[in-house]
């Protein structure tokens, strides 16, 4: 596992869990966000995770994301988030500078939805892969989003805030490497919360002062990536 401490006033971080069968990592390292002024109550937030890793045989950049939440209002905490992005699209413009076909993975909680100022504008994460031009990301989940689907619920409306978001090389079927093949939400029938007032809901571990034993008021979401399965050549 890679993991830094932050000074997020909750004690939250995020950190990578890894197979290192197939991921090895080369260097990480820890991104700061400054919050702008009076955008949220607290004075700091959750770093940014980066970390380069062997995948397989592939350079690729992680980056691990939990942006500000939006306690205090989602418009007064928006531009935390944005300031966010803006950190994880400055650093990714940093790598595309020395590695123009950087294989980059983006990923988190960024309590925002696909389609919000944050992922779309400042990320510039397109919700069509044909709209990805080199340099740019892919966002899978915005046609899920705009069709109502989510991994969370509030007032019976759902978000989704949690997002694999990758770069241009992924989407290129025709390569040696790993490509993008699918998305999706992990959804399973002991996710979800059967009664109360969270019935339909991801079961959260406490309701209020009662204990549910669930795991999450997210559903978890993936993705499938595929590599050609080509025959090895025989001698002759």
């Amino acid at each position: 596992m890679v993991w830094y401490d932050s000074k997020d006033f909750r004690g939250i971080d995020v950190g990578l869990l890894y197979n290192p069968k197939y991921f090895k990592v080369i260097e990480s390292n820890k991104l700061f966000v400054q919050l702008p002024s009076g955008s949220k109550d607290a004075y700091y937030t959750r770093d940014i995770l980066w970390v380069k890793g062997n995948l397989d045989g592939e350079i690729v950049h992680i980056y691990v994301n939990h942006w500000p939440s939006r306690s205090g209002g989602e418009k007064r905490s928006a531009p935390g988030r944005n300031a966010a992005a803006q950190v994880c699209r400055n650093h990714i413009d940093s790598i595309a500078k020395i590695e123009p076909n950087a294989k980059v993975i983006v990923m988190g909680d960024l309590n925002d939805d696909p389609i919000n100022e944050s992922v779309a504008k400042i990320l510039g994460a397109k919700g069509k892969q044909e709209d990805v031009q080199k340099g740019g990301l892919f966002n899978p989940w915005v046609d899920m989003y705009k069709k109502g689907i989510g991994t969370l619920a509030y007032q019976d409306a759902w978000g989704l805030f949690d997002q694999i978001i990758i770069s241009q090389p992924w989407l290129n079927k025709n390569q040696n490497g790993l490509f993008f093949y699918q998305q999706h939400i992990f959804f399973k029938e002991y996710l979800v919360e059967n009664q109360g007032r969270y019935k339909g809901y991801p079961m959260r571990t406490w309701d209020g002062n009662s204990y549910r034993g669930g795991y999450s008021d997210h559903f978890p979401t993936y993705l499938v990536f595929l590599k050609e399965n080509k025959p090895a050549k025989k001698g002759f």
